[in-house]
């Protein structure tokens, strides 16, 4: 009976530790989008409007904010991947020590190895 408490004690830490996890990847997200809005008008055209009877072309526009956000991805991707890793082998123990401490009846007993 004294070993619930610990369990729940220990499968709180480990949820928390995901939670902060899954934080720091929300937070290199933000600081992408945030690189990429502050460049922004620097993608923008210099001369805007029509010029010599031409429309301005948005294509270039969109080419070059695909490159920078490309780019600003690539930069982070490194950190990306590990926080990804990380997350899954977090996923994958939270899964495992649920199922080996899952409530059997009314009390909560470790499961029986095979």
């Amino acid at each position: 009976m004294a070993a619930m408490p610990i369990h729940h004690a220990q499968l709180a830490r480990m949820e928390e530790a995901r939670r902060q996890t899954q934080r720091q990847l929300e937070l290199i997200d933000r600081q992408v989008l945030r690189r990429i809005t502050s460049i922004l008008p620097q993608l923008a055209r210099r001369q805007t409007g029509y010029r010599r009877g031409k429309a301005p072309d948005t294509g270039f526009f969109l080419e070059r904010y695909r490159n920078n956000l490309a780019a600003l991805t690539a930069e982070r991707q490194p950190e990306v991947d590990a926080l990804t890793r990380k997350l899954a082998r977090q996923d994958a123990a939270i899964a495992a020590f649920r199922k080996r401490f899952e409530p059997v009846g009314d009390a909560a007993q470790p499961r029986a190895e095979v």
